[in-house]
């Protein structure tokens, strides 16, 4: 488990995953030597990874949230072939074992390339409409540290130009940046053929106008969410909007979207345990107007996360 120090620098991190080092911990009231320390243990003992991601909202990508049922003893060779591919994320196994579920980004020969396993017996995709919890948001559960106060002494500065978006030019930014979010500027000149002053630049232009984002992985079983489930469920679509805003304020959800299907409404819950879940599920999510059917499938393991 973390202690609070630990809480408040992964939430530092979301606020703003470029900070300095020596900016959160005059935020956080300790030395920078502390906030070094703690940070590269997080990265060894808890997989903290910092990314830097374009808003999907943005770039006009096209994203599917599919299922694959397959048989118990071919489902995690199939979830580690589909992690392979450069085009899926959350990747993650379900229903135990017999389910596989991952994000595909961009129109992808995906659905041509799954149905050859024959041990595979059902392929859905659902195409996202709207993202209502995830990606710039983060989950309730792991932002919560900071007061508002250190929140808005990190925030980054933001540009009323709304409409700014990731260029072409732009794509080898971006690819550091997904690797490393907190990649040094010498390293994105070297990667980007830019000037270090051009890199300052662009990166600041693009996170102000909040076309890119930095999101934080870390292991959410550290802050005591080890049963985790995808929840899919019908809703009147005439109330589907304000169910899904009622959904994006829950503690115990950490992704909320709109999608085609026969389902209209997907989300993940992480909660501390199955009686937890459970208590989730009837006395929060059931009780919940113009919701007329829940599917739970509660997740085993996480394949691959978002690279």
């Amino acid at each position: 488990m973390l202690d609070d120090l630990d809480r408040a620098l992964v939430h530092a991190l979301h606020v703003n995953g470029r900070a300095p080092f020596n900016w959160i911990a005059a935020v956080l009231g300790v030395s920078t030597q502390t906030v070094i320390r703690r940070y590269r243990r997080l990265r060894a003992e808890a997989g903290l990874r910092v990314v830097g991601l374009p808003d999907p909202a943005r770039t006009g990508e096209t994203r599917w949230l599919t299922r694959v049922t397959a048989s118990p003893a071919t489902a995690r060779d199939i979830a580690e072939s589909l992690a392979r591919r450069e085009d899926t994320s959350w990747v993650k196994l379900a229903s135990g074992g017999t389910e596989i579920f991952t994000v595909v980004t961009g129109d992808s020969l995906l659905l041509q390339d799954i149905p050859r396993a024959a041990s595979i017996t059902a392929v859905s995709a659902h195409l996202v409409l709207h993202t209502y919890l995830g990606g710039p948001t983060a989950w309730h559960g792991r932002a919560k540290a900071l007061t508002p106060e250190q929140i808005a002494a990190l925030s980054p500065p933001r540009t009323e130009d709304e409409n700014r978006s990731p260029a072409d030019t732009d794509a080898p930014l971006l690819a550091a940046l997904k690797k490393d979010g907190r990649i040094g500027q010498a390293a994105l000149a070297e990667a980007t053929g830019w000037s270090p002053v051009t890199v300052a630049r662009r990166l600041n232009a693009l996170q102000a106008a909040g076309a890119i984002f930095f999101d934080v992985q870390v292991d959410a079983r550290l802050f005591g969410a080890t049963t985790h489930a995808m929840l899919w469920m019908s809703v009147a679509p005439a109330h589907l909007d304000a169910v899904a805003k009622t959904l994006a304020k829950h503690e115990e959800l950490a992704f909320v979207a709109a999608t085609t299907g026969p389902t209209n409404l997907c989300a993940q819950a992480l909660c501390p345990t199955p009686a937890a879940l459970h208590k989730y599920l009837t006395e929060q999510l059931g009780t919940l107007e113009h919701v007329h059917a829940i599917e739970t499938s509660p997740v085993l393991r996480t394949v691959k996360a978002l690279d």
